[in-house]
């Protein structure tokens, strides 16, 4: 069955570049982002690892820790981050897990369960495993994204997903298309009109089921 929102993701033993760990110890009480790839030494791979790595400070002020899988083993992904860091001047200093069986991929719905990777394998031969999940403190899934081995993902939308997700995480708002921190919200239906005046102070009632208002945080 495939990992659903609001799922609790599995506590599965991860064996890293940077050591071995439960995945619910690493998350520990800080929000959570796991991004994986099909192989190591690949260029759209490289690209991307290099953003996550340029936006260190950034996912540090969200409190969220970041976290990478490829089908390779430990030695080649300590040896793919000098590339890495070559391409983007910044040093790649989260973990990335090592799938070669394809165990977590498979755990957590990244790939067909009969998904295997033949001897001289590329990068097509797991073309799938191009997820981004982003993990709340409690260990559930919270959002997830899946893309084609052509398109490069948007780090800067990632970054606006998780704060969208953080702003609304036990808040009764939503955010609407195209939200930035800062911009208005909306003040979910299960609040009627008095009571979200009394929450938030001045909604500003667009439609009977549309209402948005400013958040102080």
């Amino acid at each position: 069955m495939a990992l659903r929102i609001n799922d609790t993701v599995p506590n599965l033993e991860l064996e890293t570049d940077l050591g071995t760990f439960k995945l619910h110890d690493w998350i520990g009480d800080s929000w959570a982002i796991l991004f994986s790839h099909p192989k190591d030494f690949t260029p759209v791979c490289t690209t991307e690892f290099g953003a996550v790595a340029t936006l260190a400070t950034e996912w540090e002020k969200r409190g969220t820790k970041v976290m990478g899988l490829s089908v390779d083993g430990v030695e080649e992904h300590k040896q793919w981050k000098a590339d890495i860091e070559t391409f983007s001047g910044a040093v790649p200093t989260f973990p990335i897990i090592a799938d070669e069986s394809l165990a977590v991929s498979k755990a957590l719905d990244m790939l067909p369960a009969d998904a295997y990777l033949p001897d001289g394998r590329t990068a097509a031969d797991s073309a799938s495993v191009r997820v981004v999940f982003i993990i709340s403190p409690d260990k559930k899934l919270q959002l997830s994204m899946s893309y084609p081995m052509s398109v490069g993902r948007n780090f800067a939308e990632v970054l606006r997903a998780l704060d969208a997700l953080q702003t609304s995480y036990g808040e009764p708002v939503a955010m609407p298309a195209n939200w930035q921190v800062g911009d208005e919200v909306i003040v979910a239906l299960s609040l009627d009109d008095e009571q979200a005046k009394a929450k938030y102070g001045e909604v500003d009632i667009k439609l009977p089921y549309l209402r948005t208002t400013k958040l102080d945080k």
